[in-house]
């Protein structure tokens, strides 16, 4: 039996060699022996393939005893909202997320949406699976459940309804499940939609919804161009994460949006503490600090910020990939949130998304995080850091390396799943300084790798 599809967090794999019907039934019923779940939600995203997976998983979960709340077709953030709104023992998500349209996968939760990943309970249902099963000696039942009503409720207790004014935002869901929400929540709110890719189709007319991939940001930043919009936002396919463009259609780096969703949720509360990853840190750690919060760096990666957050009681976690995270939210990632609290900024501020990014990528520039591929990560990254670590005021190892100067700093580290090394550079408000260090260090990496 194949399990080539359990990862570190989640499950993906090609339909139907790496997952298919018969395992996704077999994972429900493991799913349940290795948790002792008794109420599962289960939901599933527009992959063409993921309503037979989902049945398949209700049908094992339901054999081993447990009784499945069906959500339907949703983003996985309504399954996170789900299991902790509604108190339920676990939650499964049917989605491969922005992975090649022929994928599929599945993300679990337990109580209160807490993750399960690799070190407590993913690696022991994956043991499971090949395993002989029984019977429960009594079926679990089915019962459908219908969540958007109460999500968009909770959705719209992020802003202030009133200070909302009439603004033209493109949207593109990128044929992915978002645009489903966006259609729920214009009833309630003043903007004037763009819809671009809008329609939820499992065959990705418009390609594999990822905006991450500079070839996918075209449509969205044209759009926003031609209609004259105050941003515009784009989705993955199971909408966890949403990408921001100006009203000049320029994609803005995830980085600058951790900072700004940071100061705008911290003055709602009056203070807190913030999680933020190690890669880029010098401006979200600034604008925490002169709002009277606490910003504290967690290693990267949705496990991590989850239970870092729970551990501190934060309000708030941001990574640069786009991860938005929420204490309200059962400390889970949102890709609506976000954009909420950005629009809601606009319209209070008076402010161009434009002017408030420009301030802040000219106090602390940054490279983007670049990637390499390099034959031996941690000696490479041993080698830059042997070399860099003697003039510098902090060496940090909460992710990698991150080395700090006066007025510079980087962060590198390995890819969990790749032999890949990824770069991120920053300075204090000097443009230059970041180009020729981002250079250099690049030049430095490719010496060590061509050495071996």
């Amino acid at each position: 039996m194949d399990l080539s599809c359990f990862k570190a967090y989640d499950l993906r794999g090609r339909v139907p060699d790496q997952l298919n019907p018969e395992l996704a039934e077999r994972i429900g019923r493991a799913y349940v022996e290795v948790t002792g779940a008794k109420r599962v939600i289960v939901g599933y995203d527009i992959r063409l393939s993921s309503r037979e997976i989902a049945d398949a998983l209700c049908s094992g979960l339901m054999a081993a005893g447990a009784d499945v709340f069906d959500i339907g077709l949703c983003g996985t953030e309504l399954v996170y909202f789900a299991t902790s709104h509604y108190k339920m023992d676990g939650g499964i998500m049917v989605t491969a997320s922005h992975n090649p349209r022929d994928h599929n996968g599945m993300k679990m939760v337990g109580p209160d949406s807490r993750p399960i990943s690799s070190d407590n309970g993913l690696n022991d249902i994956r043991d499971r699976v090949p395993e002989p099963f029984g019977d429960a000696p009594e079926q679990g039942r089915y019962e459908p459940l219908e969540v958007v009503t109460a999500y968009i409720d909770h959705l719209l207790g992020y802003i202030a309804a009133g200070s909302l004014k009439p603004k033209t935002i493109v949207v593109n869901a990128g044929n992915g499940g978002a645009g489903l929400i966006v259609d729920e929540l214009e009833q309630s709110l003043p903007f004037d939609f763009v819809k671009v890719h809008h329609q939820a189709d499992g065959h990705f007319p418009n390609g594999v919804p990822n905006p991450i991939l500079e070839e996918n940001r075209a449509a969205t930043a044209d759009a926003v161009v031609e209609y004259g919009a105050a941003m515009g936002i784009a989705w993955d396919g199971d909408y966890d994460r949403c990408f921001f463009f100006d009203e000049n259609g320029r994609f803005i780096e995830g980085y600058y949006i951790v900072g700004l969703l940071a100061d705008q949720f911290l003055r709602k509360t009056g203070g807190g503490k913030v999680i933020h990853d190690p890669r880029l840190t010098w401006n979200t750690i600034d604008l925490v600090n002169a709002v009277g919060g606490e910003a504290i760096e967690s290693k990267t990666g949705h496990a991590f910020i989850k239970q870092r957050m729970r551990d501190e009681d934060a309000v708030y976690g941001g990574e640069m990939s786009a991860h938005h995270y929420f204490r309200d939210f059962a400390y889970c990632d949102s890709g609506m949130i976000p954009w909420l609290l950005v629009a809601e900024r606009l319209c209070q501020s008076g402010q161009t998304l434009s002017s408030l990014i420009d301030a802040r990528i000219e106090a602390y520039p940054a490279s983007g995080e670049i990637n390499r591929t390099i034959d031996d990560p941690p000696k490479v990254i041993a080698a830059i850091e042997a070399k860099y670590s003697p003039g510098a005021k902090s060496v940090s190892h909460v992710d990698g390396a991150s080395i700090e100067f006066d007025d510079w700093r980087f962060n590198l580290r390995m890819s969990n799943t790749e032999p890949v090394v990824r770069l991120n550079v920053e300075s204090r408000g000097d443009i230059a300084l970041m180009k020729e260090k981002t250079a250099e260090l690049l030049a430095e990496m490719q010496r060590l790798n061509e050495e071996g």
